[in-house]
């Protein structure tokens, strides 16, 4: 109130409760005034999330005169005083209550701070898990009671918060292309963090930690080691490029279009492990580099503060681990990367604890770098002989010398100190380094010796009988290893994870595999996508950075199919029990592949396709041969006339592959299959508009058609234009563009399976949420169409076909390391069957347990792969323990396949007195037989067995039918206890009766009797 003027006011309260245990206390208020005037009382909390409530309010009016005293009740709301139940919710965390109050003048808005009387007095409030409960006068509904009675013992725990994202927990193969690992943030569901999450958004107070490896220098302008995207795809804060020069560029960006960057003032090493601690503190950057050489950490450090407010929203689209989008990856190794989202570096950071995988890679690269420098030393001193000689001379040793000194009176060279005797486990190195050095010269260099001594590693190895050879092969692998081939390190993983041959090493054969795949080598991407996707015992599933690995293959199977030599040949999943298609398999000398080649001949039109499709993609057990293929396709499209093959020797035409390309006459071609209604020609057509004439409208309708049609291409032709913008008269529309994408993938496209991963691993803003372990699922199946791949598949079947049971099993590891279910399966297989005994009972066993549990994990698993795990599951031996809940659900999921030996392995397991789980009985509509008796239980197992339709299952779960009723039969007959007699008419009968069924079905299934 304006001019109002207080001559003197008097205030206090007194709480009576110094702790609060009731929502109700006493509060009394000594307060006086010289004018009329208004009393205020409130209690305010102040939360965790920074907010502050008023929960209770009171005011009244002061008569000017004498002090008085008020009584008041100070009702407090139960949330605040008692725990949380069935009717009370839980709040947020109280921090501080206060009460307080203050005089202010009638009719005006004095608010506490300004005015002349107030007080205030701290609320002792108890912690939210130590008030007690409150004792409601209400009665629960049945329902409300049951549910509170199974919670109200559950311990409270707070909900695990992502303040420390681990974007990297393991180490990374980069082979510096545009692949790296995508990692998104998500906001804190805890309101206090998120808060502090937004309110640093503008001046972001957070650190880094990485670690990098790198085996050549940046050989673009700049190569990514952490960078962020946001949701517009355009950089954000922060992003840390390595530039060929060697220093780090770290880049902040504020307002939109607003960055600035600086370079570190140090560079980063060749070959040496450094850890990267980049600290955010507002406007300042600090960087900090610590690198091992040796014993010796060097530490380098960097400091800038910009001049620019730049911002960091770690939700806002997302962050990539090495190569991306726009830029590529470092050559090199990416250790373990955390993102502490709302603190500083810890202490172990900060000292630069080194990780165990780090030292185990450091030792490998330590002591291959000292043997390739011994087998240089080795090359050089042979090369300065034969410089010296002009020809090789073998050294005689002075014993011998001076003991043949009055024969022979030929003056002999003297071995010098460097051609002493190698250790034996370096003999074949150096034999090998000095026949290459007589034969080739100076144009020896240590990565030839290394292919040299894998490939007499091979040749040891395919003539071996057994597994015992592989542990005195081992050392030539790993040299060849260290002097980089890179198939002799992933042969090398390979045998280390299956035993095979040599003492299990997990560690070392993810070393292994890791040294490979940074070298490019498609089967060991495969297989660290394999790992990663899955997991193992010392490596947790990572769908991220199992799809980083799966992306890479998957590009190069796509380059590779438009570029098919030799060395591939088509992938074929053929699985060794599969005795019809293994009778189909054929090569040039084979019966079948005359016949064919005949056929054709005689102008069969589907005989000329088969031919060549065989040879060109190498099907069937035929090695590739593109010109022969190209004239069976020329062939059938001059003389037969037929649609395949105008097809065919059209896209050969357009593309050059095998013949002299010939655009003119292959438009001929697919126009004249387009005529005869050839779904795919239409789609060439397209293409050929699209690429060659520019004419998008004509293109798109070509498209439009052969999509209807079902066409694979066409759908991702069609994505292609739309994501780009190209479709006529529509804007670029990435959600239209992944529709037809996903059909392209679905009708079994390759490069639409590789580009749904990509949409599937980034998502759309605004439109769909990365699916990662969907985009897994695309980008292995789509690098498992990879034609290495299919060669070393190749190499197994012929090996077995060969009876060379050694190398069928090294090639079929090769590929099941990879991850491929058929080669897992054939693994299993040949392990269980065992011919010629070449492997050992214990390895039989561990591989069986393996490769058919790897098996059963594939999206379609085998059905006689569930049976055999079954079998396994259920026995026991000295190491295992038999686990009947495992085996039933095994048994099961093959009988839901439609294998009926599941039936007759389920009936098996009750026979012996096992008890299945009710689960199980209840999915397979067996509850009412369980509930009845043991005996009727069997009969309908035995009985969905028999009505399988299946002719190998009928007589044996006949039989086991037969010898339920036998068993039930004798038991509940007293007479025919005593009656031997009888009871062998009874069962012969009985037996009479199952034979004629048995030779009823026999006729049924064959159409003839005899």
């Amino acid at each position: 109130m304006k001019g109002f003027k207080w001559n003197s006011s008097l205030l206090r309260l007194v709480v009576q409760h110094v702790v609060f245990e009731v929502e109700s206390s006493s509060l009394q208020v000594l307060y006086s005034c010289s004018e009329p005037s208004v009393v205020h009382v409130e209690a305010l909390a102040s939360f965790d999330t920074g907010d502050t409530s008023t929960i209770f309010r009171r005011h009244w009016t002061c008569h000017p005169g004498s002090s008085k005293v008020r009584t008041v009740a100070l009702t407090l709301p139960d949330w605040l005083v008692y725990q949380a139940d069935w009717k009370i919710q839980p709040s947020a965390w109280v921090l501080t209550a206060m009460l307080r109050a203050w005089v202010s003048g009638a009719g005006s808005l004095d608010d506490y701070m300004s005015a002349p009387a107030r007080a205030m007095t701290l609320l002792n409030l108890r912690e939210p898990f130590s008030r007690p409960m409150k004792q409601h006068q209400l009665c629960l509904s049945w329902g409300l009671e049951m549910k509170w009675g199974a919670l109200k013992d559950k311990i409270p725990q707070c909900p695990q918060e992502q303040e420390v994202a681990v974007f990297l927990s393991t180490l990374y193969a980069s082979t510096g292309e545009k692949f790296g690992i995508v990692r998104t943030i998500q906001p804190f569901s805890d309101e206090v963090l998120e808060s502090l999450r937004l309110k640093a958004i503008p001046y972001p107070w957070c650190a880094f930690s990485i670690w990098i490896y790198l085996l050549h220098p940046c050989r673009q302008q700049l190569c990514g080691v952490l960078h962020h995207l946001d949701s517009k795809r355009t950089y954000a804060s922060p992003s840390l490029f390595l530039k060929n020069s060697g220093h780090l560029h770290i880049q902040m960006h504020g307002a939109p279009g607003v960055s600035s960057a600086f370079l570190s003032a140090f560079t980063v090493p060749i070959r040496q492990w450094c850890h990267l601690n980049v600290v955010l503190d507002g406007w300042m950057v600090r960087i900090t580099m610590t690198c091992r050489d040796g014993q010796h950490y060097i530490v380098h450090s960097s400091n800038h503060v910009f001049d620019i407010a730049f911002h960091l929203d770690d939700t806002d689209g997302y962050f990539a681990v090495g190569g991306g989008e726009f830029v590529n990856g470092i050559e090199g190794y990416y250790g373990p990367i955390i993102y502490y989202r709302n603190r500083m570096l810890p202490q172990t950071e900060s000292e630069g604890h080194i990780p165990p995988s780090i030292t185990l890679m450091t030792e490998w690269y330590q002591s291959c770098h000292k043997f390739e420098f011994d087998v240089r030393m080795k090359i050089a001193q042979y090369l300065q002989r034969v410089r010296e000689n002009g020809h090789s001379d073998v050294c005689v040793d002075a014993y011998n010398q001076w003991q043949s000194k009055d024969r022979f009176h030929i003056k002999a060279p003297q071995c010098e100190a460097w051609e002493a005797p190698s250790l034996p486990q370096r003999r074949h190195v150096f034999l090998i380094a000095e026949k290459l050095a007589n034969k080739y010269g100076p144009l020896v260099r240590p990565v030839t010796i290394g292919k040299a001594l894998y490939s007499l590693t091979l040749h040891k190895l395919t003539q071996a009988m057994d597994t015992r050879v592989i542990s005195r092969m081992m050392p030539l692998l790993l040299q060849a290893g260290c002097l980089g081939d890179k198939r002799a390190l992933y042969l090398s993983s390979v045998l280390y994870s299956s035993s095979a041959g040599v003492k299990p090493r997990p560690e070392r054969a993810w070393l292994l595999a890791l040294l490979a795949a940074q070298q490019d080598w498609r089967l060991a991407l495969l297989r660290l996508g394999h790992l990663h996707h899955l997991g193992d015992q010392n490596v947790p599933p990572d769908p991220d950075l199992a799809y980083a690995y799966y992306a890479n293959i998957a590009k190069q199977t796509s380059a590779d199919r438009q570029n098919f030599t030799s060395q591939q040949t088509f992938v074929e999943a053929i699985y060794l029990n599969n005795e019809e298609v293994l009778k189909a398999q054929t090569n040039e000398n084979h019966d079948l592949f005359h016949w064919l080649k005949l056929q054709a001949r005689n102008g069969v039109a589907g005989a000329e396709q088969a031919m060549g499709r065989m040879l060109f993609w190498g099907q069937q057990g035929v090695s590739s041969d593109i010109q022969t293929a190209v004239r069976h396709y020329q062939r059938g499209a001059l003389r037969l006339e037929d649609p395949v093959s105008m097809y065919d020797y059209a896209i050969v035409l357009l593309t050059g592959r095998g013949v002299e390309r010939d655009i003119p006459k292959a438009v001929m071609f697919l126009k004249k299959a387009l005529e005869r209604g050839f779904v795919p020609a239409m789609n060439a057509l397209g293409w050929y508009y699209e690429q060659h004439e520019k004419d998008y409208g004509r293109a798109v309708q070509l498209w439009e058609q052969a999509d209807a049609l079902g066409s694979p291409d066409a759908a991702m032709n069609l994505g292609v234009m739309h994501s780009q913008g190209f479709y006529p008269g529509k804007p670029a529309d990435q959600v239209m563009a992944y529709h037809y994408f996903l059909k392209s993938a679905q009708r079994g496209h390759v490069d639409g399976a590789i580009t749904l991963a990509e949409v599937w691993n980034k998502g759309i803003p605004n439109h769909m949420s990365r699916l990662p372990n969907h985009a897994v699922l695309w980008a292995k199946w789509a690098s498992e169409q990879n034609g290495y791949l299919g060669r070393v598949l190749r190499k197994g079947l012929d090996a077995y076909f060969k009876e060379k049971w050694l190398m069928a099993l090294i090639h079929y590891l090769m590929a099941a390391e990879s991850g491929f279910a058929s080669a897992q399966f054939n693994v299993a297989y040949l392990c269980e069957q065992n011919p010629g005994g070449f492997l050992t009972q214990a390895f039989v066993k561990q591989c069986m347990l393996r490769y058919y549990n790897l098996t059963i994990q594939s999206e379609y698993p085998d059905r006689y792969a569930l049976i055999k795990m079954g079998d396994l599951l259920s026995v026991s031996n000295m190491t295992d323990k038999k686990d009947v809940t495992k085996a039933a659900e095994m048994y099961k999921l093959a009988t839901l396949s439609g294998e009926p030996q599941g039936w007759y392995s389920l009936g098996m397991l009750v026979q012996e007195g096992e008890t299945l789980p009710v689960s199980l009985l209840v999915e397979l509509n067996l509850l009412l037989p369980y509930l009845t008796d043991k005996q009727d239980l069997l009969t309908t197992l035995y009985r969905r067995c028999i009505d399988s339709n299946a002719t190998d299952a009928y007589i044996p779960c006949s039989l086991a039918l037969f010898n339920v009723y036998l068993h039930s039969f004798w038991e509940t007959n007293i007479v025919l206890k005593t009656s031997s007699t009888v009871a062998i008419t009874a069962a012969t009968v009985a037996m009479a009766f199952v034979i004629s069924n048995i030779i009823r079905r026999y006729v049924m299934d064959t159409g003839q009797i005899t």
